[in-house]
């Protein structure tokens, strides 16, 4: 009992109990720290009583019985029957079910055993070891035995139940998925940055700045090519309120385009947002043409969802219908919506939903057609600007094992 409970204690829970000052949990994991000696005492004191108890059944039934050969074999099975009963199955099972708590409770009394048999367990140690090196094996270290990888902790979080809320659990997840995620999974398209072109009339910028939602708008001349800067709302309330806006004025204020490749992992730029105490983007592909936009907003998102419900126009959440269908806008992001509609929609090539249906139709469809991604059924429903505007998707029939 004592050697399964020992084996099959949750380390993690004990080394909590250990560091909230409880004694036995420590002294558990002082003995797991030593696992051959643990071992070593344990089958020690278990081989003598096993041989005592055979050697004693054989001397009862020789004494009741006489010494037959048939008293011997008698003895042997009923000795083999009780031990494998009481002292093999039955405790072992109890360890197992019971073993942080019995693992607390066998410590107090492994620990004086394994003082006292020391020297014996030492020299039995000293000759597994020859033996091993002799067949060229190595034991695991105890720290890389109990080191878990960031699949088996995303394991232990989906299995944690109640001991975690939904929500904490969700971002506890979201957050392991940043290694694999990058810029260009989270990043604002191109097509849908909204940006001031300081080639246009000052009147048309005026009215862009008063009308415009977001606190941090990209400036160009021209054309994408020719990114100026960052405009920061707050920088032109002075110029403003003393009507002495204009283009150079407007030049003037604008901050430094921080500039990052779309391969970046999310998690990467996190740290780099807060190195170079940046909050907004510009992403460029290898050629050096810009892709898109992301902003710090963007990456808290991706941990904890979406909390920007203010912007107008703003599309809402997706849901299916009755009919088991729902009108998607095409620039929205294949992500949302595998995590939006439980889909299973394919995110190593396109990011959005207007590029996989051009990707599978290799052209701009035209007119109402449909094709079948990943057992999801999209159909296009309206084609404008050289892109796929809407798209109707059908949820998935499910699967039979």
């Amino acid at each position: 009992m004592a050697e399964t409970a020992m084996m099959a204690a949750n380390r993690y829970r004990l080394r909590a109990a250990a560091q909230q000052g409880q004694t036995a949990p420590r002294l558990v994991l002082d003995l797991l720290g030593q696992t051959d000696r643990l071992l070593g005492v344990i089958l020690l004191f278990n081989t003598m009583v096993n041989a005592a108890s055979a050697a004693l059944a054989g001397v009862i039934g020789a004494t009741l019985f006489g010494e037959d050969e048939w008293v011997l074999g008698a003895a042997t099975l009923a000795v083999s029957f009780v031990i494998l009963v009481f002292s093999e199955i039955t405790p072992k099972v109890l360890g197992a079910r019971y073993a942080d708590q019995l693992a607390q409770v066998c410590a107090f009394v492994l620990k004086p055993l394994l003082t006292v048999a020391r020297p014996v367990v030492s020299l039995t140690n000293l000759l597994v070891s020859g033996l091993l090196a002799l067949m060229r094996l190595k034991p695991a270290e105890e720290n890389h035995a109990t080191r878990l990888s960031a699949e088996e902790l995303r394991v232990l979080v989906l299995e944690s139940g109640s001991f975690i809320p939904q929500k904490h659990r969700s971002i506890l997840l979201n957050l392991f998925d940043l290694e694999d995620i990058t810029v260009e999974d989270v990043m604002i398209p191109r097509g849908s940055i909204e940006a001031i072109d300081l080639s246009e009339p000052m009147g048309k910028i005026k009215t862009q700045i008063s009308t415009c939602y977001h606190t941090r708008i990209p400036v160009y001349e021209g054309d994408w090519s020719s990114v100026v800067g960052i405009l920061h709302h707050r920088r032109l309330l002075a110029a403003l309120i003393e009507g002495e806006l204009d283009h150079t004025a407007l030049r003037e204020r604008l901050a430094k385009p921080y500039f990052i490749p779309g391969n970046t992992p999310v998690y990467s730029q996190l740290q780099f947002f807060q190195e170079n105490q940046q909050r907004i983007a510009l992403v460029v592909d290898e050629y050096g043409e810009i892709e898109g936009l992301v902003t710090l907003e963007d990456i808290i998102e991706e941990l904890i969802g979406k909390f920007t419900t203010t912007q107008p126009g703003a599309v809402g959440a997706l849901a299916w219908s009755k009919n088991g269908s729902v009108l998607v806008d095409g620039t929205r992001s294949l992500r949302d919506l595998n995590r939006a509609l439980g889909l299973d929609l394919p995110l190593e090539g396109p990011k959005t939903l207007n590029g996989l249906i051009l990707e599978h139709f290799r052209d701009i469809p035209d007119g109402e057609v449909s094709i079948r991604v990943a057992g999801v059924t999209i159909e296009v429903v309206q084609t404008q600007d050289r892109m796929v505007k809407t798209a109707r998707l059908f949820r998935p029939a499910p699967v039979e094992d």
